[in-house]
Parts: structure tokens; sequence; C-alpha cells
């Protein structure tokens, strides 16, 4: 698996990052207060956290005044998109020849 990969799949690993980037997808820009306030975290992690997402090109910021606003990058998943979709043709080729072996078998 390419590099790329191997980041995004350890950023989106942890639970709290995971949340904070599902939370961009679904609202939309936020700052990070706004972010810190349902996050159960401190507000230093929820800013780790961003700089995480945003190392590996999940997210960008953009600066007002002096608030950072977040907003989610969903292009950046499209390595991982590609790749489940890789490996769901995969295991579906492998299972429709197990389900022609067994009707075979029971021939």
């Amino acid at each position: 698996m390419p590099d790329n990969h191997d980041l995004l799949f350890k950023t989106l690993a942890d639970p709290t990052r995971r949340a904070i980037f599902e939370r961009l997808c679904r609202e939309g820009e936020q700052t990070v207060g706004a972010l810190t306030a349902r996050a159960g975290v401190s507000q230093p992690a929820v800013s780790k956290h961003l700089g995480v997402l945003k190392h590996a090109g999940l997210v960008r910021d953009r600066h007002e005044g002096r608030q950072t606003h977040y907003s989610a990058q969903l292009a950046a998943l499209s390595p991982l998109v590609d790749w489940t979709s890789e490996m769901a043709g995969f295991w579906e080729s492998r299972f429709d020849k197990l389900e022609d072996l067994l009707k075979r078998m029971d021939q």
C-alpha cells in the first residue's frame, strides 16, 4: 500500500480525529472553538488533531481575524475509496468462485 494510504488510515484510525472529520463533513466549516465544544477533549487536543488531519490533507484551514476555520477536504479520501473498491471487487470475485465450487460439489 502506498504511503498516502498509510497516512490516511493512521489519521482516521483515531476515534477523536475521525469524529472531528465526520463533523466537518456533515456540518461544514467550523471554528476550533465550535469543534472543541462538542469534542469531549481540550482545545489544545482538538488543535493537535486538526494539525494531523491537515497534514494528511483531510482538512483545510482558513484564518479570519483571530479565529481559524476548518473544512473537510473530501477529495483527500479518493485513495481510500479507490482501495476499498478494489478490495470489494477482489472479495466479490472470491465469493463468486466459492459459490461456483459449492454448486459443483452439490451436483
